[in-house]
């Protein structure tokens, strides 16, 4: 973990957000690698969500939605953790946490069940706080999830009258323009509604770097279909989303489906995928795929007075469609992709060097989620003509790729700045180049090297990356 986040710092893919004030915990900025892997990531997923389905339509739904909305969905009255605080230490903790570590279920318990038990603990001696080992913890109580904020006149004082709720999920927005995709898009059951868009947790205690945030991203579908769908349409499901972290390099071997005993009220089925982090210790949830049934459609149906209903003209039959989603926090996938790229291998030291083999820390990812897709160096950055080259090419080559320019450092040094932001080639212009116009491409994995010539060099490029 220590290693993955000196690296996203250091080489510009994550930053802790408000660092000159001294941050604010649980919440990163995305510096111009992290934003382009990160979009990246985003957009294959839209990819294959959207773009390569004839039954999926696009949306992006705003963040602030009518209050209601969350009374509906339950997240008013339900969307809550029990917490316990640190007298002396001042932390705080889940309270079902602490139980779960002492083999206690507490999921979804009362706080009178929670309290019984952390009491029991508190007279066995038993209950410590995890940072400190004071013995002085506080009885737990709810802790809302929900960010409130206020519309309307900023004088006014906020309140349940003018309070409204930064979404702690994007489906949402989904369901509330459920009618309008339908009576727009000429779509027919079965089809489904996805989108990218932030959410917001007032998480209790959020932690291991960008796994868990209070500010994130997710990516949703809402698939809409007749009852009798779902399980063909749950086995379809759950195999194209694995099959989709295959394709993009993570190996089978790290990614399980894990179905859940216990199920939300409203839910008949509920899997996650889970991905072996290396820095996390173990597997850990990514995307969720979960059989909703009518509930949430039939709830705005009945908080708003709309009826959200679907004739089907084939049957002639009147119903509330059944759901299918599958939901993925992007800042997850961000961090498993870097998790499963990070390697650190010992490599031959560059000729003339004295020593025997040096370390080199790669990323290696998916050729089309590295946020650069190739570098452009001068061998000597103190001879204009191959600066003056090299600066041809890499203008030959940026309307089609994202690269960039590099002429700072020794040449092995571009190379392992390069490998540790992924980039897959680099281009090499030196004195053979004015004689011949050849370069040298380097590819990151095998680090072999090849001549090519500079006219063919965008061609090359493409079949590399396009794996031909």
């Amino acid at each position: 973990m220590e290693k993955i986040v000196s690296l996203c710092k250091r080489r510009g893919f994550v930053f802790p957000s408000s660092e000159i004030y001294g941050g604010l915990a649980a919440v990163y900025d995305y510096g111009h690698y992290g934003t382009l892997l990160k979009n990246n990531i985003r957009d294959a997923w839209w990819k294959h969500m959207v773009q390569t389905r004839d039954d999926v339509v696009g949306l992006d739904s705003a963040i602030f939605m009518h209050p209601t909305t969350w009374k509906a969905s339950g997240h008013v009255g339900s969307f809550n953790d029990p917490m316990v605080d640190c007298r002396k230490c001042k932390n705080r903790f889940r309270a079902d946490h602490i139980l779960e570590e002492h083999g206690i279920a507490a999921d979804k318990a009362t706080v009178e069940f929670i309290n019984f038990e952390l009491d029991k603990l508190r007279h066995a001696k038993k209950l410590k706080c995890l940072v400190c080992g004071s013995t002085d913890l506080t009885p737990a109580r709810f802790f809302s999830l929900m960010v409130k904020s206020n519309l309307g006149s900023p004088t006014e004082e906020l309140s349940e009258e003018n309070v409204v709720y930064l979404r702690p999920e994007t489906c949402g927005g989904i369901y509330l323009e459920y009618k309008n995709t339908l009576d727009s898009a000429r779509v027919k059951l079965p089809f489904g509604i996805a989108q990218v868009g932030k959410a917001f947790r007032n998480e209790i205690v959020a932690r291991q770097f960008i796994f868990r945030t209070r500010e994130f991203e997710q990516m949703e579908m809402q698939y809409f279909l007749r009852p009798k769908e779902m399980k063909e349409k749950m086995e379809e499901w759950k195999k194209a989303r694995q099959e989709w972290y295959l394709f993009y390099g993570m190996d089978k071997k790290k990614i399980r489906l894990h179905e859940h005993d216990k199920l939300a009220h409203y839910a008949s089925e509920a899997h996650d995928i889970e991905y072996d982090f290396k820095s996390l210790g173990g597997f850990k949830e990514v995307e969720g795929i979960h059989a909703r049934g009518d509930w949430d459609l039939s709830q705005h149906s009945k908080f708003s007075g709309v009826d959200l209903s679907y004739y089907d003209e084939a049957t002639k039959e009147k119903f509330i469609p059944h759901i299918m989603e599958t939901s993925v926090g992007l800042n997850r996938l961000f961090f498993m992709f870097i998790d499963h790229a990070y390697t650190e291998e010992k490599v031959p030291a560059p000729s003339g060097a004295e020593g025997g083999d040096e370390e080199r820390v790669v990323l290696k990812l998916h050729k089309d989620l590295a946020p650069i897709k190739a570098a452009v160096f001068p061998l000597l950055k103190n001879k204009p003509e191959l600066v003056k080259k090299a600066k041809e090419v890499y203008d030959a080559l940026k309307p089609l790729f994202m690269c960039e320019f590099d002429d700072n450092g020794n040449i092995g040094k571009r190379y392992r700045r390069q490998d540790e932001i992924g980039t897959p080639y680099c281009v090499t212009v030196d004195f053979d180049t004015l004689a011949d116009d050849t370069v040298t491409v380097r590819d990151r994995d095998t680090m072999k090297q090849e001549r090519v010539k500079v006219g063919e060099l965008e061609e090359y490029l493409k079949k590399k990356l396009e794996n031909i």
